[in-house]
């Protein structure tokens, strides 16, 4: 069965360019040209990927992956952002909105397809490679690749795919620096231009969930100039932090 992609555009020439490209390419494509259909054809269709123009008619592309990220339907489905915006902010804006990749406008096809692909890929293989060789587990965490879930000092933290690839790519390396070429090879499949500012943002969002003070990280640190290292505690310590981080969480 090919994999379905919705294409959510409302110029006719580039959607009609991505969806001969993707059908040649071996996917299904369905389109749509503006936010509110778009949102209610990606619920109806749950389709396997979806690319997101930003500047659409009736309902902008932020809101529209904002509402499907909240929807249990569309939640869990990979979002390829489209725009002509290629400030840091909207990019930062676009991935806080719940995008996982963002490509600027103009693009290469290749490129785009590159990216489509790595991101059909990512979502198909956690749950099938945990693999003996790989670490699952450390101290206070345990990764739950059938679920996208963490283990984090006995309590369960919903992740949404890309957050649990990221952070399964740093307890492989637990203790040592993972530079963000590392990281984005690894995680997102390809290496968009060494966009630290997509690693960033999503190093932020795992810290909200497992950090007591994300605005002073104690186990997802920053080495600056050289990329990030998980730093985890033994059991022992584990066991003696474990107080402390029940007595910040809400």
């Amino acid at each position: 069965m090919k994999p379905r992609i919705l294409v959510i555009d409302d110029d006719p020439n580039i959607a009609e360019l991505l969806t001969l490209n993707l059908e040649m390419a071996g996917y299904d494509v369905s389109r749509t040209d503006d936010g509110l259909k778009g949102q209610a054809l990606a619920m109806q269709l749950v389709p396997d990927l979806i690319l997101l123009d930003l500047m659409l008619p009736r309902v902008d592309g932020f809101t529209v992956c904002q509402r499907l990220r909240r929807d249990k339907r569309t939640s869990d489905v990979p979002i390829l952002m489209l725009t002509a915006l290629s400030q840091t902010q909207d990019k930062v804006e676009g991935f806080n909105a719940g995008a996982d990749d963002y490509l600027t406008k103009p693009f290469e096809l290749e490129e785009m397809l590159a990216r489509v692909r790595a991101l059909l890929r990512r979502t198909d293989r956690i749950p099938q490679a945990a693999k003996h060789s790989e670490i699952l587990n450390y101290g206070p965490l345990t990764l739950i690749p059938e679920r996208f879930e963490a283990i984090w000092f006995e309590r369960t933290v919903k992740l949404t795919h890309l957050e649990f690839d990221l952070l399964h790519c740093l307890l492989q390396r637990h203790g040592q620096t993972v530079s963000p070429k590392e990281i984005l090879k690894e995680v997102w499949g390809y290496d968009p231009n060494d966009d630290i500012e997509t690693i960033r943002v999503h190093v932020r969002h795992l810290r909200t969930k497992l950090e007591p003070d994300p605005r002073h990280p104690k186990y997802i640190k920053t080495v600056y100039g050289a990329g990030y290292c998980l730093e985890l505690p033994s059991e022992e310590r584990a066991n003696a932090d474990e107080a402390e981080e029940i007595s910040v969480i809400p």
